[in-house]
């Protein structure tokens, strides 16, 4: 019976001498890396290539565009056309009127206009008035909802 242990072996070496001379070209990482001043050092790990994935490559010469961060699209990093938005760790709000508190697959409207549902088991009985809260990213592409008068957190998931 042949051994085909040195096959994927072989794959990663080749991977890791593909990469490490693309790094290596006109400075790379390394230049970057020798940059005292951080802001530099950013822009200039900001210029550089990212690998080909068969499409085009990025060119060194032309920086990726800046990703905006638009607190109307959180929650929404699923969908296909906020792949480039970048990760806001939370948002603030808050929900207007008396809220009685939370069920199991209950939605809960925020005054910015955002509808979250509770995708736990949890429930909390409460009487606030126009509380104030934060919907935080977790692990795992969750998304929990805390209130600023309270302790209690339900796990949500954005639906508008």
């Amino acid at each position: 019976m042949a051994n085909k242990r040195p096959l994927p072996v072989f794959i990663v070496l080749l991977a890791l001498a593909r990469s490490a001379s693309a790094a290596d070209d006109g400075g790379g990482l390394q230049g970057c890396r020798a940059m005292a001043d951080p802001a530099r050092r950013l822009a200039c790990y900001d210029a550089l290539p990212l690998p080909s994935t068969g499409a085009a490559a990025t060119s060194a010469a032309t920086p990726a565009a800046p990703i905006p961060h638009d607190p109307a699209t959180f929650g929404f990093e699923a969908k296909a056309a906020q792949a480039t938005q970048a990760a806001l760790p939370s948002i603030g709000s808050y929900i207007p009127g008396r809220f009685e508190g939370w069920g199991p697959r209950d939605r809960i409207k925020l005054a910015n206009g955002q509808v979250w549902q509770v995708v736990d088991d949890s429930s909390a009985a409460m009487n606030l008035m126009d509380p104030k809260v934060t919907v935080r990213r977790g692990a795992l592409s969750a998304f929990y909802l805390e209130f600023e008068q309270s302790n209690r957190t339900a796990r949500v998931r954005r639906i508008e």
